[in-house]
C-alpha cells in the first residue's frame, strides 16, 4: 500500500486548493485567513478575541493582530463584554458584514466549481473516506 501516494494527494489538493481562494479572496480585498474571521464573526455574532483564538487553533497575539487591521479596515469593531468589564467583543460593522458576504459567496462559489468534478456518489464517497481518516486522527490523539 502506498501510504505517500495518498498523503501527498491530500496535501497537494489542500495546498492548490488554498492558494486558488486566497487568489480569489484578494482580488476582492481579504485575503482567505480574513475573510475566515469575517465569516466566523457574521456567524457567530459578537465574540471575544480569545474565542476567536481558541476556535481557529491560533496564537491570541495573531488573532489580536488580526482583528487590529480589520479594524483600522473599518471591518469589526470592538465593545464592552457585558459579562466581563476587562473583555472586548468583536463585532461587525455594516462595512464587515457586506464583506463578509462578499466573501462567503466567493467560497461557495469556489468549493461548487472545484467539486462540481465530482458526482454526487463520489462527494459522498470522498466525505466517508475524509470522515474516516478524520476518525483515525482523534484515535492518535489528534
Amino acid at each position: 500500500m502506498d501510504y505517500d501516494r495518498a498523503a501527498e494527494a491530500l496535501r497537494d489538493f489542500y495546498l492548490r486548493s488554498h492558494r486558488v481562494i486566497d487568489r480569489i479572496m484578494i482580488a476582492q480585498g481579504a485575503s482567505f485567513a480574513r475573510a475566515r474571521l469575517l465569516i466566523y464573526v457574521a456567524e457567530q455574532g459578537p465574540i471575544r478575541s480569545i474565542d476567536l483564538a481558541t476556535n481557529f487553533g491560533y496564537a491570541p497575539r495573531t488573532v489580536t493582530e488580526a482583528v487590529d487591521g480589520l479594524e483600522r479596515d473599518g471591518l469589526v469593531r470592538r465593545d464592552p463584554d457585558p459579562n466581563d468589564r476587562r473583555a472586548k467583543r468583536i463585532s461587525l460593522t455594516d462595512e464587515g458584514v457586506l464583506a463578509a458576504e462578499s466573501a462567503e459567496r466567493s467560497r461557495r462559489g469556489h468549493i461548487e466549481r472545484v467539486f462540481s468534478a465530482l458526482s454526487a456518489e463520489e462527494r459522498e464517497e470522498m466525505v466517508r473516506l475524509v470522515g474516516k481518516l478524520n476518525d483515525r486522527l482523534v484515535q492518535l490523539g489528534g
